[in-house]
């Protein structure tokens, strides 16, 4: 399968890993140029690090592409990823309670940092997902950008597991 991922045209690679970061297309664009891979380790980690090396400002775009979560009025209209993840969480069948709640959180959060609450909901209930909202929503804002970041790259981790898996 890295053979496969090796000989993708440079097109039809950023398809394939355009969206492992939220509407960032331009690190899989990076990440082609560092083919070939040895193994999917290796793909994973230069992937990651492309991010990693990146500026503040560019990780602050990173982090801002991201939807927020339980948001009513955008179920359906978030990238496929997202959207999957967000329903593989049960955050499409929020309660009433529920959904306003994730929707003060988020209104919150927001003004707080200045980008959404990032957190990989994968085998995760609405309970823990919650929970940790509510915990990291009093967080100092140095303290939070860290988990906000750590917390994207689990999630493009994930995506990447799941393109493999095809």
């Amino acid at each position: 399968m890295i053979n496969k991922i090796n000989n993708l045209s440079q097109g039809k690679f950023t398809e394939v890993f355009g969206n492992v970061f939220e509407n960032a297309s331009w690190i899989a664009d990076k990440l082609y140029a560092q083919k070939p891979f040895r193994d999917f380790k290796d793909l994973v980690e230069k992937m990651l690090n492309v991010f990693e090396l990146t500026n503040r400002k560019n990780k602050l775009i990173i982090l801002n592409s991201h939807p927020d979560l339980a948001d009513k009025t955008k179920i359906g209209l978030l990238t496929i990823d997202s959207n999957k993840e967000q329903n593989n969480a049960g955050l499409d069948q929020c309660s009433e309670e529920e959904f306003k709640e994730f929707k003060n959180l988020n209104q919150k959060y927001k003004e707080k940092f200045g980008f959404p609450f990032i957190y990989a909901v994968k085998d995760k209930s609405k309970i823990e997902i919650l929970n940790n909202f509510k915990e990291r929503v009093a967080y100092d804002i140095s303290v939070e950008f860290i988990e906000a970041t750590r917390q994207v790259k689990k999630i493009a981790s994930l995506r990447i597991n799941e393109i493999i898996k095809k």
